[in-house]
């Protein structure tokens, strides 16, 4: 029997596959003798035990190994079993097989029965399974973080990952949070090992540019790691004056501070929102960046808004101008999340190609998900010669949001052979705490099908994925969980309860990420002992949303001192709200409503009298059971709109302020967080009104 040619070579191992230390290679035999002459063609068989069997998978591969096909049936002699063909491999001896598991085997595959043909083979088969894709390439040595210089990276493998969580994520509509929410996330994403955080926009309002210098002073000087990583600290803003004076002021504090300054260069952008012509934009962007450079900061990011839709020869002209006045990083958006993978990763090649002065800046991305494909893109930049991608915890951001950090690092991380090689300093053991965390204090929570942070990425519900998964996790998890830190076991097996001391608590916290003052930690001991006493078990989720409710909260102007409602089938719902105001004062108010919560907030309103629309009102339980925390988030606006400004267009809106509130007490709950964007409201209202007191100060003394 000839054995055909694609039989006489096993198959090339999959690239997941860990070679085997013995190559398995196929003889043909001699020829077999002439078969007897068949009958007629397609006549029946004379006997039961001539009829044709059954074609499976096992009866084909037998018949292709005993003869050639018959017409109608098949020959009854018995093959020679596969192992019999088979050099042995040298550690242990040859095992002949029945023609039956012969057959079989070689219907999976003739490699996997070679590997399968002796009992010695074990130990290789578990060398020869699948690996997760996340550990092929954990036994190579890490390797270190190049040292930070602006417009040189010493490793050309290196990608540094620009964090604009903080700045384009708190764009999202109602994800506002409070000064003391930004700066425990920025601390957070220092321990994350981002390279560069955008804090902020300096510029849009007074409490922005605190936070940001906050984050300046705090997180950019402290060093943070093993290899003792600070973080660069950005502030955003336009290609004006005013604004990179609030940016630099803002950040100068920073051991490495950088301005991130914009103007748009598409057609469509110059001609109805700029209405400047394209030589106007060229020397708005040269004399800006040199004005950045003329402060004192050396590290100035320049980005041509709308990247993705300007002409190509423009942006190589306007970009070289920029590198000459002292850009140290070009960042390249898709500003509406316009282009295809393909079309994208040939922009960022051809403005590497053609710029002037390339050589002397970075080449960055930041690509919108309006069509679904910022991930996409943003490796195709990378792949394309971006050395600095620019993403957003949880992919969070204007519109449709942002690249996702955790899809772009993880996709690094796992595929790196077809990334040429490269790879970030991300500790991914944090991304899971920092994406709960991102969403606690922003109020926007993940679908549960969301890639990496998902409650159902790790899940798995299929009879058929349960079953691979139980013989082998890497049949159907190319991610282990523990790289993304999803696994929170305690060292010490301590599992909180209503007799749990201060010391306990307080290391619970140090695990989670989350450092309070002394003072803060016995407002939220106080909390958690309330809760502790009504539940068997507090959990990790309730610690993080007790915290979310007592400490990261607005500056406390009304804060709640008893709630009462009552509610049924019998009549009105009715409750009574006892409010403690800024002086310290008492206030009690009544109402109805068409049910406890609306009744609740209409007693609210009378107290404080501030015009109020509610937006968005939403509750989870946090936990599962009858006794589970519940926290609520609202999003309210009012008529407070002087000096809020949109990042890209400059323009003035009316602000979008959220609460969250956490209670065992529905009810309370949803007071709480109302009361939290009320007073949001109110704080933003104080500093913007301060704000225009002192301007008008300012100009009297002038005149």
């Amino acid at each position: 029997m000839r054995i055909p040619e694609w039989l006489s070579h096993p198959p090339a191992p999959p690239p997941c596959w860990t070679p085997l230390p013995f190559q398995v290679t196929f003889k043909p035999k001699s020829p077999p003798p002439p078969p007897p002459p068949p009958p007629k063609p397609c006549a029946p068989p004379e006997s039961a035990d001539e009829r044709a069997p059954e074609l499976t998978p096992t009866t084909m591969a037998s018949s292709i190994l005993s003869s050639s096909a018959k017409p109608c049936y098949s020959a009854t002699k018995t093959p020679t079993p596969i192992a019999n063909r088979l050099p042995p491999p040298p550690p242990s001896p040859t095992t002949t097989l029945p023609s039956r598991a012969a057959a079989s085997r070689f219907a999976h595959g003739l490699y996997a029965a070679a590997v399968r043909a002796s009992p010695g083979a074990r130990r290789l088969r578990a060398l020869a399974r699948p690996v997760r894709a996340s550990q092929q390439h954990h036994q190579q040595q890490p390797r270190r973080r190049p040292e930070y210089v602006p417009n040189r990276i010493d490793d050309p493998n290196y990608v540094r990952i620009f964090d604009t969580t903080l700045r384009d994520g708190e764009q999202s509509p109602g994800a506002t949070m409070t000064s003391a929410e930004k700066l425990v996330v920025a601390r957070q994403l220092a321990r994350l090992g981002v390279d560069i955080i955008e804090a902020g926009f300096p510029a849009s309002s007074p409490d922005d540019l605190d936070a940001v210098r906050s984050i300046a002073i705090e997180v950019g000087n402290a060093p943070v790691g093993e290899d003792g990583h600070v973080p660069v600290i950005c502030g955003l803003s336009r290609c004006n004056k005013k604004d990179i004076d609030a940016a630099w002021e803002a950040v100068r504090h920073a051991r490495r501070p950088r301005i991130h300054t914009f103007i748009a260069t598409s057609e469509i952008h110059m001609q109805h929102k700029l209405r400047k012509t394209p030589e106007q934009v060229v020397a708005i962007a040269r004399e800006m960046v040199a004005y950045a450079r003329s402060l004192g900061c050396s590290d100035v990011e320049f980005s041509p808004e709308d990247a993705g839709r300007s002409n190509r020869e423009f942006l190589y002209h306007i970009l070289g101008e920029v590198i000459k006045a002292g850009a140290t990083t070009l960042n390249i958006p898709d500003t509406v999340g316009y282009n295809l993978p393909y079309e994208f990763g040939n922009l960022i090649a051809d403005i590497k190609a053609n710029t002037p002065g390339i050589e002397n800046a970075i080449i960055s991305t930041h690509c919108q998900n309006d069509l679904g494909l910022a991930t996409a893109n943003t490796l195709a930049g990378a792949r394309a010669g971006a050395r600095q991608l620019e993403v957003t915890i949880n992919g969070i951001g204007e519109r449709a949001g942002n690249a996702s950090l955790e899809e772009v690092v993880m996709a690094i991380k796992c595929r790196p052979e077809l990334l040429d090689g490269l790879y970030t300093g991300i500790n991914s053991q944090h991304i899971t705490l920092t994406s709960k965390m991102v969403q606690e204090h922003s109020g926007l929570h993940v679908q549960p099908h969301k890639a990496i942070v998902g409650a159902n990425a790790f899940a798995h519900e299929s009879g058929i994925h349960q079953d691979g998964m139980l013989k082998y996790k890497g049949t159907y998890e190319i991610i282990s969980p523990d790289d993304i830190g999803l696994t929170r076991a305690n060292e010490f097996g301590i599992v909180l309860g209503k007799l749990s001391g201060r010391h306990a608590v307080r290391s619970k916290l140090v695990e989670l990420g989350y450092e309070i003052s002394d003072k803060e930690f016995e407002d939220f001991f106080k909390r958690y002992k309330e809760v502790a006493e009504k539940k068997k078990r507090v959990t990790d989720e309730d610690i993080e949303a007790l915290l979310s409710d007592e400490i990261f909260q607005p500056k406390v102007i009304w804060s709640l001192a008893d709630v009462q409602a009552t509610c049924g089938t019998l009549g009105l719902s009715t409750a009574t709200v006892k409010l403690i105001g800024p002086d310290g004062e008492e206030k009690i108010a009544c109402s109805v409503g068409t049910g406890p919560v609306d009744a609740a907030y209409k007693a609210v309103d009378q107290i404080i009298q501030i015009p109020t629309v509610l937006r968005e009102y939403g509750m989870t339980s946090v936990t599962e059971g009858i006794d589970a925390i519940a926290t609520t988030r609202v999003v309210v606006t009012g008529d407070v709109s002087n000096n809020s400004k949109h990042a890209l267009t400059g323009h003035s809106f009316n602000r979008s302020f959220s609460g969250s509130g956490a209670s065992m007490d529905v009810v309370v709950s949803s007071v709480r967080a109302y009361l939290s964007a009320l007073n949001k409201m109110c704080s933003f209202a104080g500093a913007v009104k301060a704000t225009a007191v002192s301007e008008s100060t300012r100009v009297q003394s002038k005149e």
